[in-house]
Formats: structure tokens, C-alpha cells, sequence
């Protein structure tokens, strides 16, 4: 579905949802005008904090002498462990993650120090300026190294269903072997930043680019020993987050909340770009060894997978991300027996956190990676293999977490993908293509996506919203999401202008604020949306109720003769505008606004079964990849991306359209351009974007066409819209599988590339190597 600019509805388009409106803060995006973090204006008296970092990649602190740093230009304070007042951690579920190192060192990067100076530049200066002693230890560096060791930051995790080894002994054919895939840089446009401003009797008020507001308030508090209710969270955009904002903002809010109470002076505390690759944790790398039984036909019969995650050196949300990937190994495909064990291995890195799609991508990669490797072994259709796996309706469809697949689209989906795309066409002219050209080779690819939608946790589905009606007919909403440029408060704000029949200019969300709306989820999972909308929708029934009634007993009629749209209220044969309701219900004394809540209904997880009801509803996809190859140099490139996409019922299509488009093209850099790599010594060499390579504007296709599957949402989620922060990004593994395809092609079909994930130049060049060397 292509939006033109004619297409953007204006305030004035009667309907409110399911309709294209802009960006409410497109214009200020563009002009450069829109208030982030670092463009509040800075109170008189703000300094600036720089953090001293780790160059070991594990190792005692023999002795850090900081005399230098105190005695540099502009520094007013030197801190250090000693001088946090309370707890020193700033992690979101176990307490291993110190706010500054205590003794140790855990990785290359780590602070040890926080330097507060005038000036940003006099602050980043003088922490290079201290002198550390250290007793190196041994170190872990890899997920193969940490599985050997049997390190884990948690207990290892196992799901079973059936009787995966009697399923692999009797099968026609295994598959076994092992693959991996890279981690990946969120690489938010916007970086870490926090600033923190005193307040009276030891509070604190903190503008935080984060995507958690409430746990970085939680934090804060058990950091300087407060209680929650003297620190105040807010935050009003974030330049992206992509996950790397959702636990790993904590540090440099505690650390400003710290330094801003102890020397009584706001302080700000930005990383620059180098700073932040090396201190931040990264999406998770896994390393996979597998065992897959299937029949004559590519049908599944049995599986074991065992899954190695590098979670680097603390456990930060490795535990609900492994979690995550087990539950989607499955992906769109039915597994009678089948065996997961997933290990979090300690490394000694960054501590690896949240990246959009939190483990699923890793999770399903695995399942694609494998039927594609079948496929060829059979001589058969990748697609065909595909579909003969797929869940059925009402057989065939309980995951091996024991969830019943209910709302079952793939079918359908895939089917008119197949068509829209001349799939079929398309594969001969590929091999057609190859059969004529020693050098070049194409590749083509179809894999869809079915992607759970809920918090792991179920507690963390819920959400609160507050609608405040001024007697002016004007609306403030202020709810518990975070907007990170995805839209979110465009959707909430279109929720409550069709809930009190208004024009969208008419409503206007306020900043994310933890002094309004308490205890409240991350913006994650996908789930933003869903909880924020529907706790918004709640608060303005509520009030539309009470408008309702003011008019039926004004006006002597029913209330179901009483209907808000437009901004207008049509009773008894009259118009009047909205604000003349609002200004009688306030003479009345009727509460002229309401607080919503919303929890999502029907779940459930035993986590140590890892069996249960995780999921509220199911999102699908599916998308094809074309991509030409050089087997002389390895370069690749995506020559078109066919993409149809289950959002449900859109509640703003443009805004839907641009989150598939994206969250294409970021999972296509991490499984073809970027890299991380660390040197022997546990030092992070990717760390500016002169080495680190996400896709350019050159990178995308020239041919990428992306429509919006027509769906209705089976569960009772806003206006039965379905998610769309996350499941896309699982769309791209037709890229990367594409790549294999022109690979093997090189053997004409009948050899498996070794090729991992990312798809470099140089890995493609190794593979194709690889193969004619075997050949």
C-alpha cells in the first residue's frame, strides 16, 4: 500500500482511526524544531559529567589514582563507588550490574569513575586523564567459550515437547550442524542522555531519553536511598531507542541523579557516540547446534536446538530474551516433538540488552536458516517445504510452549504474496540467470513471520492513561508509552479524538512523565499501542459517558440519541459545537476528566515448564527477496523486497507502512552489514560508524514494494489493530536467505553454503570459496 502526500488526512477528515494522519510531530522532525533531551535549555549552574572507562576486558583494580583528574581544567568533582549512597546497580531485574565497578572490571569500556567539570569537553578530557592499575583475569569473550565453560548469568532454560529423540531416530533424514549469528548496535540516532535537576528535601527531577521511565525512577530512588516519589522521570522523544533505551538508560540516570543531588547543581550527562558503543550493551549474538529429523517430502518430524546466547557480563533482560527465542523457533511452523535448551552465556562484554524483536529474530533465523538447507538437500521449492510446515486451522496448530495458534493467517497470506510477487515466475528467470553468468549469481527468497505479541512477563501487560477535557473543548492525554519517533502518541491521540468525536487538532499528548501516570510498562514489545491506546480509550469512554448524559438530561431525550463527532454534538434536532457540552457539564460539576487502565487479558507463563499462554494474538508476514552477488568480491545487493504485512486493522496505515519499511531495512543490515567485532583483548573495534556499517539510502532497493495485508485482529486489541514495532524485522531473513541461495548456486544446488550471519562481502567470498574449493 503506497501513501501519497494527497492521501495524509488534515484534523478536519471526519474519521479518526484507520486513517493516515501525520506524524503529530512531523514538521518539528523535519525543521529540526522538536524538542529532544538535549535541546531543553539548560538551568544556571548545569555541569557536565564524562565517565573514566575500563581498558581491560576483566581484571582486579590494583589501583585507580584520579589526581589527575581532579587537577584538570574545569573539574569540579571526581566520583567514584564510595561515593554512591545507596545501592550501587542499575539492573532491571537482577542485581549484578554495578553503576560503577566495585573491585572488578568486566569488560573493555566499563566506567570506574564519573568526572563532573564545566564543560562537556573539560569533562570527556579529563577522564582520560586517571591512572589505573590492573591484575588481568581470564576472560570469555565468545558464546562458544562461555558454553564450554558452562558460564551462564542464569540457570540454562529447557522446553520439551513430545518425544523429540525417538522422532529424530526414526526419521528419513537429519539435518545437523551449527550456525551463528552476530549481535547487533542499536545505533539510535539520538545517544544516551540523561539530566538531572535537585529538587527540595533530596529530590530530583530527570529529563531521560529512555523507553521505561518507571524503572528508571525505581532505580534512581534505590540508588540515592529515596523513596520513588522523590524522583520525577520524564521524557517527552527519544531519537530512536530500538530496545537500547528500554533497561540500559538506567546508568547514566542514576549516575546524574547522584552527582545532581550530591553537589545540588543540575547536571547533564551525554555520551558521544564512541562512549556509547563501548559502554552500552548490543542485541544478543547466539551460537546454535541443531538436529532436525524430516521425511521425503521436507515435513518436520523432530528437532533438538541448542542455543547459546551472548549475554556479556551481567544479565540485564538476557533471561526474557532467550525466553523469547525459544518461544519462536517455531516461527510459522508446526513441531510435534521437539527440544529447546537455551544457555545465557557470561561473556566478558558489554551486557547485552533489548533490540527490536527481543530474541525472536534469533529464535525463528535458526527455523528459516534450516528449511532452506532442506529444501536443497531435497531438490524441492524452499516454499513448498514452507508450506507443507505451516500451522494448520484447526489441526496441527498448538506451539510447543502448548499455545493454541487461533487466528491462523499465514495460509492466505502467503498465497497472495506468492501471486502479487511472481514468486514462481521469478525463481526460473533465477535460474536461468545463473545457468548464463559465471560471475554474477542471483538469489531468491520467500519467509514469512508469526510473532507473538505480549510482555513474556505477564505482570508488565498493563498500562494507564489520564484525558484531561478543558472547557475550551480542548484535550490533554498524557499515558505511560514513550514515543521513539514510531508514532505512538500520533495513535493514542487519533484514539481519543474518535473516542469524544473531536478533530484531531483538538487533542494533544503530553511527555511521558512518572509524576502523572505511575508504575507503567517499557515501550516495548511491540505492545505500545495496545496497552497505552486502550488505557487512553478507557479514560475518554469514560468522560464521553458523562458528556452523553449532561446532553440527554439538558436536552430531555435518550442518550442513544446523543451522538460527538466532528467536534459537534447533534442532539434533538441541534448542533452545538463541542466546548458548549463541555462548559455545561462543568457547570453541572461532572468530572471533566477520567484516569483508563487496561491489562491484557488471558495470559499466562509457568517460566520454569516454559509452557503456558505467552501471547495475546499472533502477527504474520511474509516477504521476498531478489539479490545479485559478485563472486569475485562478495559484494551483494538487494535488488527488490516484495513485503505484505498483518497489522490487523491499521489505525494509521502511513504510520504502519513506515515502521515495515524500516524495521526491513534494519534487519537486513544485521544480517548482511553489520558487524561487531571484538580484538583479542576483549576491546570492542566497531565502535564509530566509520567501522561499524548500517545501511545507507544506496543499500535499499530500488524495487521495494510493501502492502498491508486486509485483516481484522481475531482479539479484542485497539480498534482490532495488531502490532508492528518488532514482527517486521523478521521479514528480512528473505534477504539473508536469498544471499544463501546465490551462494549455492555457485555448486549448482547440490552443496550447503557455510555462511553465517552477518552476510559480509568477505563472508560471501569464504563461502563461495568454500564451495568451489569442495567442488
Amino acid at each position: 500500500m503506497k501513501i501519497e502526500s494527497s492521501e495524509l488526512m488534515n484534523s478536519s477528515t471526519p474519521e479518526r482511526v484507520g486513517v493516515s494522519f501525520l506524524h503529530e510531530s512531523a514538521d518539528l522532525h523535519v525543521t529540526g524544531a522538536a524538542t529532544y533531551t538535549d535541546d531543553i535549555p539548560e538551568l544556571q549552574g548545569t555541569v557536565h559529567v564524562a565517565l573514566g572507562l575500563s581498558q581491560k576486558a576483566h581484571a582486579r583494580l590494583l589501583n585507580v589514582n584520579l589526581d589527575a583528574v581532579r587537577q584538570a581544567p574545569g573539574v569540579i568533582a571526581v566520583l567514584t563507588v564510595a561515593d554512591i549512597p545507596a545501592e550501587n546497580n542499575c539492573g532491571p531485574i537482577i542485581h549484578d550490574d554495578p553503576i560503577l565497578a566495585d573491585g572488578v572490571v568486566h569488560y573493555v569500556g566499563q566506567p570506574i569513575y564519573a568526572v563532573v567539570a564545566a564543560s562537556h569537553d573539560q569533562a570527556r578530557r579529563a577522564a582520560r586523564l586517571g591512572q589505573v592499575e590492573y591484575e588481568e583475569l581470564p576472560a570469555i569473550l565468545t558464546p562458544q567459550q562461555a558454553k564450554q565453560a558452562q558460564a551462564g548469568v542464569l540457570p540454562p532454560m529447557h522446553l520439551s515437547q513430545g518425544d523429540a529423540e525417538r522422532a529424530l531416530q526414526s526419521a528419513p533424514h537429519r539435518l545437523k550442524g551449527t550456525f551463528q549469528c552476530n549481535g547487533q548496535e542499536q545505533f539510535y540516532l539520538e545517544g544516551q542522555i540523561s539530566y538531572a535537576v535537585p529538587k527540595e528535601y533530596g529530590a530530583v527531577h530527570v529529563w531521560c531519553s529512555t523507553q521505561h521511565p518507571s524503572e528508571m525512577q525505581q532505580l534512581i530512588a534505590h540508588a540515592l536511598g529515596v523513596g520513588a516519589h522523590k524522583v520525577q522521570v520524564e521524557c517527552r522523544r527519544m531519537g530512536g531507542g530500538f530496545g537500547g533505551k528500554e533497561s540500559q538508560s538506567a546508568l547514566y540516570a542514576c549516575l546524574s541523579s547522584i552527582c545532581a543531588v550530591r553537589l545540588q547543581r543540575p547536571v547533564k550527562l551525554r555520551l558521544d557516540r564512541d562512549d556509547d558503543f563501548m559502554i552500552t550493551g548490543k542485541r544478543h549474538g547466539f551460537y546454535y547446534e541443531y538436529d532436525i529429523g524430516y521425511d521425503d517430502e521436507g515435513r518436520l518430524l523432530g528437532a533438538r536446538l541448542d542455543m547459546t546466547a551472548n549475554a556479556g557480563f551481567s544479565a540485564d533482560l538476557s533471561g526474557p530474551v532467550a525466553t523469547r527465542a525459544i518461544c519462536h523457533f517455531d516461527n510459522a511452523y508446526y513441531l510435534s516433538d521437539v527440544e529447546m535448551s537455551a544457555l545465557c552465556g557470561r561473556t566478558n562484554t558489554q551486557s547485552n540488552t533489548a533490540f527490536r524483536g527481543f530474541g525472536g529474530p534469533q529464535g525463528a533465523l535458526m527455523m528459516e536458516v534450516a528449511l532452506d538447507a532442506i529444501a536443497r538437500r531435497l531438490g524441492k521449492d524452499p516454499l513448498d517445504v514452507r508450506r507443507l510446515n505451516f500451522y494448520g486451522k484447526n489441526e496441527r496448530n498448538v506451539t510447543p510452549y502448548d499455545q493454541v495458534v487461533e487466528d491462523n493467517v499465514i495460509h492466505e497470506l502467503v498465497a497472495e504474496l506468492e501471486a502479487s510477487s511472481d514468486y514462481r515466475e521469478r525463481r526460473r528467470q533465477v535460474q536461468a540467470f545463473n545457468a548464463a553468468s559465471p560471475v554474477l549469481k542471483k538469489g531468491l527468497a520467500l519467509t514469512p513471520v508469526k510473532f507473538g505479541i505480549s510482555f513474556n512477563v505477564p505482570a508488565f501487560n498493563q498500562a494507564g492513561a489520564l484525558v484531561h477535557v478543558y472547557r475550551d473543548g480542548t484535550v490533554l492525554v498524557n499515558h505511560g508509552g514513550t514515543e521513539m519517533g514510531q508514532g505512538l502518541n500520533t495513535k493514542v491521540a487519533q484514539v481519543v479524538a474518535h473516542e469524544l468525536g473531536l478533530n484531531l487538532d483538538q487533542v494533544r499528548v503530553t511527555a511521558t512523565d512518572t509524576s502523572k501516570v505511575a508504575n507503567t510498562s517499557a515501550t516495548a514489545a511491540s505492545t505500545g499501542t495496545d496497552l497505552n491506546g486502550k488505557a487512553a480509550q478507557d479514560a475518554a469512554a469514560q468522560i464521553r459517558r458523562r458528556l452523553v448524559d449532561v446532553a440527554a438530561q439538558a436536552f430531555g431525550v435518550d442518550q442513544d440519541q446523543v451522538r460527538l463527532a466532528n467536534g459537534l454534538v447533534q442532539v434533538a434536532g441541534q448542533t452545538l459545537p463541542f466546548f458548549e457540552l463541555v462548559e455545561k457539564a462543568y457547570q453541572a460539576r461532572v468530572q471533566l476528566w477520567s484516569d483508563g487502565f487496561y491489562a491484557t487479558p488471558g495470559l499466562h507463563w509457568d517460566s520454569k515448564r516454559m509452557k503456558g499462554h505467552p501471547f495475546y494474538y499472533f502477527s504474520y508476514g511474509a516477504a521476498v527477496a531478489e539479490v545479485i552477488i559478485d563472486t569475485l568480491t562478495g559484494e551483494s545487493r538487494l535488488l527488490r523486497a516484495d513485503v505484505l504485512h498483518d497489522v490487523g486493522q491499521s489505525i494509521n496505515p502511513a504510520l504502519d507502512i513506515g515502521q515495515v519499511e524500516g524495521a526491513f531495512i534494519q534487519g537486513m543490515g544485521w544480517l548482511t552489514s553489520e558487524e561487531l567485532v571484538w580484538n583479542a583483548q576483549g576491546k570492542l573495534t566497531t565502535h564509530a560508524p566509520s567501522t561499524y556499517k548500517i545501511p545507507a539510502i544506496s543499500d535499499c532497493p530500488t524495487d521495494f514494494r510493501v502492502q498491508l495485508f486486509q485483516n481484522r485482529n481475531a482479539m479484542d486489541s485497539i480498534h482490532r489493530s495488531k502490532a508492528v514495532g518488532e514482527p517486521p524485522l523478521l521479514l528480512p531473513f528473505s534477504v539473508f536467505n536469498a544471499i544463501r541461495d546465490a551462494v549455492a548456486s555457485v555448486a549448482d544446488y547440490r552443496r550447503e553454503p557455510e555462511l553465517n550471519a552477518p552476510a559480509t562481502p568477505e563472508a560471501i567470498l569464504r563461502a563461495v570459496t568454500g564451495l568451489r574449493r569442495a567442488q
